[in-house]
């Protein structure tokens, strides 16, 4: 980075703490886990579909819940055991989706919620807006996830039928054909191709005005990372790169994907716009990008927060760390 550059702040990849011991050996122990369910440390994240229910704490939100407070927000459609946090129980509960019925009530099934001490969030409100604990954070990445797949795998993709929950949560079992079927996590490469002093970004036409990040895509069936990264890259905008090096990499619960994020050496500079996928894609300088994450770009550009992964590749970038 330059010396006329100052310092940026430390900053936290959002949904990667995750400290539970999942304890997958015991999923298919019934009586371990109506043991572990019923015990008086066992709490509950419970999500009203894609939306997780917080208690008020003060500035604060609590998202953990007794089994009995869990009962009031309706018939539970799945649940799920997510692991121990320092012997303590976490499961993961899915009810039926809010509906809003004025500003401050909503009704979940028939049961109406005006309690002013829940507060009804999304997932990335809570994560950017520090609402939890940081710890929370990977356990309710985990736990939406789990249950966005349940509600969307009801049904055997072999021959139809209906499937039931087994292994504590972690799989679907078919009773008409025995096929056994898997929680999915979508890979997905996002990477910052580097051309010296500059790297490319891109913006969509569904990203907030000013925004740029680093381009994006899903890994396909028989590709490496690497070979993921150098497609995507030529799909949106005809840049050349060679070698591609890991940074690190994130879940992302929307819905259930793992962000693997990399950097990428430039070997053509031209850009060529694929206008399905990007409004606009241009280089950046190392000090455009740190106005940018700074918050101090005079033509109020801007890259994503730092939960996301595109915030670290562009801070790798600026602190030199691309090599």
């Amino acid at each position: 980075m330059s010396d006329a550059l100052p310092p940026l702040p430390p900053i936290t990849l959002g949904y990667t703490e995750n400290e539970l011991d999942r304890m997958s050996a015991k999923r298919g122990d019934a009586a371990w886990l109506e043991a572990t369910f019923t015990d008086p440390r066992t709490r509950l994240y419970v999500f009203a579909g894609e939306t997780p229910i917080l208690r008020r704490n003060g500035e604060r939100g609590d998202p953990l819940f007794t089994a009995k407070e869990a009962e009031a927000f309706g018939e539970p459609l799945e649940t799920a055991f997510l692991g121990l946090a320092n012997g303590a129980p976490r499961f993961a509960r899915l009810v039926p989706e809010l509906a809003k019925t004025d500003p401050n009530a909503y009704r979940i099934a028939e049961i109406k919620v005006d309690d002013p001490t829940l507060l009804i969030t999304d997932m990335r409100t809570i994560a950017m807006t520090g609402v939890v604990e940081p710890h929370h954070l990977g356990p309710m990445a985990q736990g939406k996830s789990v249950m966005h797949w349940h509600a969307t795998h009801r049904f055997c993709g072999k021959c139809g039928a209906q499937s039931k929950l087994s292994q504590a949560g972690w799989r679907r079992d078919c009773p008409s054909c025995g096929a056994q079927h898997f929680p999915r996590t979508d890979p997905v490469v996002i990477m910052l191709a580097v051309d010296g002093d500059r790297c490319l970004l891109g913006r969509q036409r569904r990203f907030p005005p000013g925004m740029y990040s680093a381009l994006a895509g899903f890994l396909e069936s028989g590709e490496t990372i690497a070979d993921a990264v150098r497609r995507e890259i030529m799909e949106e905008a005809a840049v050349k790169v060679g070698q591609v090096t890991y940074l690190c990499d994130q879940p992302w619960p929307f819905p259930a994907s793992l962000m693997i994020g990399c950097l990428a050496e430039a070997e053509s500079r031209d850009i060529e716009i694929d206008t399905e996928e990007l409004e606009d894609a241009r280089w950046f300088t190392r000090e455009e990008c740190w106005m940018m994450l700074a918050k101090q770009h005079p033509g109020r550009l801007s890259c994503p927060p730092p939960l996301a992964i595109a915030h670290h590749l562009i801070r790798a970038f600026v602190d030199g760390k691309t090599g």
